[in-house]
């Protein structure tokens, strides 16, 4: 079957629909879309069982293991470094990676280094305004303050909708940093959607990732940290056009 297995992974609190909007299209343009749903998120989590991501990366070679053809894994925030893992593993089946907003992060380094480097506080984003469990092992996002950090320039409806499906989420899960090599996920295309408007992860942060990584491509998009919602239709562009490319080199004989 002609196109990409574009594997699409969402970020902490979030889940599979965060990738609703662009599914259609991506299959439109003849790839295969599957968004995947990571563990460590929702209202049934065990506080005592900490996911690691090593788990999150086996979930999702999991969930991918019946695909054939050459995989595009596309990150949206905190799930770069989740794609960053599953390429490193999957390295001779991955045609190309792709971070929306993403933590694309070097190996042995947190995203609080990167804020460090550009003197960004470490409550930054989102962070000052979680709400934790007594043991602070889960952290919520307050609907208020999400469609605020996350959504702002999403249609107010689709921002109010997609604050309300925010989910728990375990802290291992989330404060986490990649391990990979250079001739492995290092020698893999990259692609670094940025967001332009972004309160989560702002766009110093993601400049100085873009900058300590190298041979990475760069789009930019005038959207909030989920251009899913504020700017569809271009993303998903993007992604297919990235992937089209990826494709017929990976296919070429």
């Amino acid at each position: 079957m002609s196109g990409a297995v574009i594997v699409l992974i969402h970020g902490a609190w979030a889940g599979p629909w965060v990738w609703d909007s662009i599914i259609d299209r991506l299959s439109t343009a003849g790839h295969r879309p599957y968004a995947v749903a990571l563990p460590g998120v929702g209202d049934a989590i065990d506080p005592d069982v900490p996911i690691t991501l090593e788990m999150l990366t086996d979930s999702v070679i999991a969930d991918i293991a019946g695909f054939d053809g050459p995989l595009v894994i596309v990150g949206h925030s905190g799930g770069g470094v989740v794609a960053t893992q599953v390429a490193e593993r999957l390295h001779d089946r991955v045609a190309g990676v792709v971070f929306v907003a993403g933590m694309m992060l070097p190996s042995g380094r947190s995203f609080d280094d990167i804020c460090a480097d550009v003197d960004l506080p470490s409550t930054v984003g989102i962070t000052a305004d979680l709400e934790f469990t007594a043991e602070r092992r889960i952290s919520t996002v307050p609907v208020d303050v999400s469609s605020t950090v996350f959504f702002q320039r999403a249609d107010p409806a689709a921002a109010a909708d997609a604050s309300r499906r925010l989910r728990p989420q375990q802290e291992s899960a989330r404060l986490i940093t990649p391990t990979w090599t250079t001739t492995r996920y290092g020698s893999i295309p990259k692609l670094y959607i940025e967001a332009l408007d972004d309160r989560s992860v702002p766009l110093s942060a993601q400049r100085r990732m873009q900058e300590i990584s190298h041979g990475v491509e760069i789009f930019s998009l005038d959207s909030d940290h989920a251009p899913q919602l504020s700017a569809t239709d271009e993303l998903a562009t993007v992604i297919a056009n990235y992937s089209n490319r990826l494709c017929s080199v990976s296919l070429a004989p």
